[in-house]
């Protein structure tokens, strides 16, 4: 008998899913069949994703909220696609894009064309909005450094017993985690400390 799964993915474990699961669910999705991976999207190596390509059988019906909830990379989703509706011979259907639906068996030509398409178009954007969002990250980051701002923790401070400590350490009276030991830090630290 043909089962319908439904696959929702959010980008990391704080994030919430229940916009997608309320739409599979109302969708008819019995909530046993719902996937749900917590991990980006850019690329297919998720733990729940797996599971559900080795459950597809012929004939059964995956259903996704969004193209994006696939993946986002434009190969990546083509390529999943074709494996998911030629391999595996299952449907998917995005709820957000009617279009999206390969359940219809009165297809022609023309339509599988006109879905085709849009998968193209639609994983294209996905992936071009993922490069965007990339370099305005850089961007900004760049343009913080230019004004001055600092990235990360502030230096620890020295303690005042550093240059009698590194002066052992340089005599081999000492090592670096003896002299970490006496500085109450960590012997990495006292080494980065050594060299700058």
């Amino acid at each position: 008998m043909a089962q319908t799964y439904g696959y929702a993915r959010v980008s990391c474990a704080d994030q919430n899913a229940d916009r997608q699961l309320v739409a599979l669910r109302d969708f008819g999705v019995q909530e046993g069949n719902v996937l749900l991976d917590k991990i980006s999207g850019k690329n297919f190596e998720r733990p729940a994703y797996r599971r559900l390509l080795k459950k597809l059988k012929p004939g059964d019906t995956l259903v996704i909220k969004s193209i994006d909830r696939l993946g986002r990379d434009y190969g990546e989703i083509l390529e999943q696609w074709r494996v998911i509706t030629r391999e595996r011979q299952a449907a998917v259907v995005v709820i957000d894009i009617p279009l999206l639906d390969t359940r219809r068996k009165e297809r022609d030509l023309t339509g599988t064309f006109i879905a085709d398409l849009v998968l193209q178009i639609l994983s294209y954007v996905a992936q071009t909005e993922r490069e965007f969002i990339r370099q305005r990250q850089a961007e900004g980051i760049a343009a913080a450094k230019a004004r001055g701002v600092k990235f990360g923790r502030p230096p620890k401070e020295r303690p005042t017993a550093f240059d009698e400590v590194r002066k052992a350490w340089e005599r081999r009276e000492i090592s670096a985690r003896e002299a970490g030991r006496r500085l109450q830090i960590d012997c990495m630290t006292f080494l980065a400390w050594v060299e700058h």
